[in-house]
């Protein structure tokens, strides 16, 4: 007897599947659209072709930027993955400082992140911020708004700050999952406190690290609200990474047709590397369960 089978259910998908329709399919087709197009307003379009993608690839302008967000995420990672995976190590496993410890490194995680931009923007000021105001009477002369090596130190300070966190709290989930029957085994064999890391807590980490390297690099390399708030992109071109540039494009020139290029290029190099590191954690996990 054949079994009726109910896709009553589906009903209970559909509005998810509208909701994804109108915040992302539909967005995504209409910058698709003004990619291939010109116009000169009135609603008439032209058909373009690839033009403001060859525009894009060979803007001088956008290759810098690119090469600003790629240094800036080499930065950030070099920074937080250590010192987050270090942080890690020295929070207590048991005890009632643990959950003291991890609301304490979720709070910067709370704060949206345009606020942590106006914090920072007003912190780093050298006539009222804490920051700059302490580093000038200390006779060292600070001033992210028109130095650029200074902007890119406090941008950093202001990341790592920020989200060494989410490192961190990933870092100490992989911790506190290896079985303490490795370390009673190392404990026998008078193992090392760095061979302990090196050979049990680092490799039962791995999967967790190549999490929150995938996070930390996909965020950085998107980052936006706070460089723009703090900064503007500036002193002069000196912060001007990608997402800005793109926001530039689009709203300050309103260049429709190489805005829209420019964000489908921004987007499948970021799914690219979404790829990549998803390959790589597929294959760990497959040479662990092997």
């Amino acid at each position: 007897m054949d079994k009726t089978v109910n896709q009553k259910a589906w009903f209970l998908v559909l509005p998810v599947l509208v909701l994804v329709a109108f915040s992302a399919v539909i967005p995504l087709m209409t910058v698709v659209n003004y990619s291939f197009q010109d116009t000169f307003g009135n609603n008439v379009f032209f058909w373009a072709g690839f033009e403001w993608y060859e525009q894009v690839l060979a803007s001088e302008r956008i290759r810098d930027a690119l090469g600003r967000q790629i240094l800036f995420s080499a930065i950030i990672l070099a920074i937080e993955v250590p010192l987050g995976i270090l942080i890690a190590l020295c929070m207590p496993r048991k005890g009632i400082w643990v959950s003291v410890c991890l609301v304490l490194m979720a709070l910067p995680l709370l704060i949206p992140w345009n606020v942590v931009g106006t914090i920072w923007q007003v912190f780093a000021r050298v006539d009222i911020g804490l920051l700059g105001r302490t580093l000038s009477e200390l006779g060292i002369d600070y001033n992210y708004t028109q130095d650029a090596l200074d902007a890119w130190i406090t941008i950093i300070v202001m990341d790592v700050w920020h989200w060494t966190s989410l490192v961190a709290l990933l870092a100490y989930a992989g911790l506190v999952s290896i079985p303490s029957a490795y370390y009673q085994a190392a404990k026998i064999d008078q193992a090392s406190r760095w061979k302990v890391f090196r050979y049990i807590e680092l490799p039962k980490m791995q999967g967790v690290l190549l999490i929150a390297i995938l996070l930390r690099f996909m965020d950085s390399f998107m980052i936006y609200t706070e460089p723009f708030v703090l900064t503007g992109g500036g002193p002069g071109n000196a912060t001007t990474f990608l997402s800005i540039d793109l926001v530039k494009t689009a709203i300050g020139q309103f260049d429709l047709g190489p805005a829209a290029a420019f964000s489908l290029i921004y987007f499948l190099v970021i799914l690219l590397i979404s790829w990549v590191f998803y390959t790589v954690m597929v294959n760990l996990d497959k040479k662990e369960g092997v």
